[in-house]
């Protein structure tokens, strides 16, 4: 009976301490729910420079920019409780991509946030125009 309370006991906290764990747009990785769509694409015929720069003015506009790294064009923010990672890269000479990852401080995933944040990136890039 104690082997049994005590393997139960067991696979119970190995479940909770290694679920997993994912990787962000920026190469970094953290704890938490893999297996979950938590990102999201978009593609635009704008330089990388507009997009970042779009991004950054939505982004600050939800929540707040935690960190800006220019060089690989991606940003690091908080929105209420969610972690947002966007990074923007060129896909080809007219082309550039946006991907927006959100998290929660869980680490589930929150594909709707992510979703609102791209449209409001492009509803952005259409007003400068």
């Amino acid at each position: 009976m104690k082997l049994k309370i005590f393997i139960i006991a067991f696979v119970s906290a190995f479940a909770v301490l290694f679920t997993g764990c994912y990787k962000t747009v920026d190469g970094h990785v953290k704890a938490g729910v893999p297996f979950k769509k938590d990102k999201i694409e978009g593609r635009y015929e704008r330089p990388t420079t507009q997009i970042f720069d779009a991004s950054k003015v939505v982004l600050t506009r939800f929540g707040k920019i935690v960190s800006e790294d220019t060089i690989s064009k991606t940003l690091l923010g908080k929105v209420d409780t969610r972690t947002v990672w966007i990074k923007v890269e060129e896909v080809d000479a007219k082309v550039s991509k946006i991907t927006v990852q959100v998290r929660t401080k869980g680490g589930a995933s929150d594909i709707d946030l992510a979703a609102q944040i791209e449209k409001e990136v492009a509803l952005q890039l259409a007003q400068t125009k």
